[in-house]
């Protein structure tokens, strides 16, 4: 017994010895560690055996189990052995130029490959640099087309984005750049009735009003004639279109962005846009991958063709509950895939918050839009907007509280004066805004230049 229980000393008097070597420094060699170990080793060894022989013997009388024995105080001393040998090692070796604890942690000085700063080019290297570059533009230029040439003049030149504005001040102050950029991808998305239709028939009224030509693809078919005409968009001159499939409807979209003669293109939504092979056969679980994958192959031609035009493209989503999180967590996921995350320039997400009355009857609601993504300006911004069933945004409260916050309308108590008249309240004055409507765009367009104009 006394012989296993020897043995057992020696395994773990081995193991602990030899375990200092991996705690040193990498670039250290190996061959200085050797006497540090024997060393170790034969401490361990030695004192390990004549304390537990000792103590052993000394415990012998008492009815006492030598395996139990073994089992507690084996492990013990070759342990402690161990670290009293680490403590000596440290104190005995030379000037470390590290502390007792960080050699554990950080990685050897020794190991870093040596590096320098990269000095200037001469005046021979610089010359031949240019000429390899002029030989390498000059092969683009006729293996290639213009789109691919190396100029950044070219970029210079058309760095300021156009935009079309929202119809709110408010959002367009959020959106950092006074509205939605032409040539990109929008997505508006939220759950049912959260102003995403009206929000994007007042982006097409905006773009109207410039002489913009403007398509709708309503694939959710529940577009009202009447609610577009009472927002404002002008009918006779706007393009409708519900195709059959999800295939034809992208095949519209990428036509029109290809004529560069649209200004607006609203899809609403990408939820309603149905794979022709989902079309023919019965729904199953397969249908969103379908749709996915459709949309990450149309959305890479279509921003393609992005880039050579002026069109807005704005995607209408609807939200989803993901299944998939945590337990007690429900969050939200948008249809089609995340190629529409990456391709959209700006990603805005709208919620309702309130409800707005007028005496004793519910004529609106107040919602939240929330500028999730943006590849213009800084994101996570929100307006706050309201909007009346019957019209859309309620422009003369935004332009009251805006003009009033930067002085173009002087505030007093709780009145206003607007044009040399005093208007007692609030009610009084968004109404007199709004039976001017020459007044409304006067105040629009000194805010605008005020915000957004350098």
């Amino acid at each position: 017994m006394k012989l296993t229980m020897v043995l057992a000393l020696l395994d773990n008097s081995l193991s602990l010895c030899i375990e200092p070597m991996s705690f040193h420094w990498q670039g250290t060699h190996r061959s200085k560690h050797l006497p540090f170990c024997l060393l170790c080793f034969a401490l361990s060894l030695s004192l390990s055996l004549s304390l537990s022989l000792s103590i052993y013997s000394s415990l012998h009388p008492l009815p006492l189990k030598s395996s139990l024995f073994s089992f507690f105080f084996s492990p013990f001393f070759p342990f402690c052995i161990s670290l009293f040998s680490i403590y000596l090692y440290l104190r005995l070796s030379p000037a470390s130029p590290r502390s007792s604890f960080s050699f554990f942690i950080y990685p050897p000085f020794e190991s870093v490959l040596d590096c320098e700063t990269e000095q200037l080019y001469d005046d021979g290297k610089l010359a031949e640099k240019k000429a390899a570059l002029q030989l390498a533009l000059s092969q683009l230029a006729g293996d290639f087309d213009r789109e691919s040439m190396l100029s950044l003049r070219r970029f210079f030149v058309s760095r300021y984005t156009p935009v079309i504005s929202t119809g709110s001040l408010k959002l367009d102050q959020a959106l950092g750049i006074g509205g939605l950029p032409k040539g990109r991808i929008v997505e508006i998305y939220g759950k049912e009735a959260s102003g995403k239709t009206t929000l994007a028939l007042h982006v097409i009224k905006e773009a109207q009003k410039r002489g913009g030509f403007c398509a709708y693809l309503d694939l959710e078919n529940s577009l009202d004639p009447s609610f577009v005409e009472s927002v404002g968009v002008d009918t006779e001159g706007l393009l409708c279109a519900r195709p059959s499939s999800a295939e034809n409807s992208l095949s519209v979209v990428n036509t029109l962005v290809n004529s560069g003669s649209i200004d607006v293109i609203v899809v609403d939504s990408v939820a309603a846009l149905i794979p022709q092979h989902e079309l023919e056969r019965v729904i199953d679980l397969t249908s969103q991958e379908m749709q996915s994958r459709l949309m990450t192959q149309a959305l890479r031609k279509i921003y393609h063709s992005l880039s050579r035009s002026q069109t807005l493209l704005i995607l209408v989503n609807q939200v989803r509950s993901n299944l998939k999180q945590v337990i007690g967590h429900v969050g939200e996921v948008t249809c089609g895939g995340n190629a529409v995350k990456f391709y959209s320039a700006i990603r805005l997400r709208t919620s309702r918050v309130g409800l707005f009355q007028t005496e004793d009857e519910i004529t609106g609601v107040n919602i939240s839009v929330q500028v999730i993504k943006n590849k213009l300006a800084p994101a996570m911004r929100k307006a706050e907007l309201c909007l009346e069933f019957s019209r859309g945004i309620r422009h003369e409260a935004e332009i009251l509280e805006m003009a009033s916050h930067y002085g173009v309308i002087l505030r007093e108590r709780n009145g206003y004066w607007i044009q040399g008249e005093f208007l007692r309240d609030k009610a009084e004055a968004e109404k007199y805004i709004a039976q001017n409507s020459n007044l409304a765009d006067e105040l629009v367009s000194t805010l605008r230049s005020q915000l957004f104009e350098l």
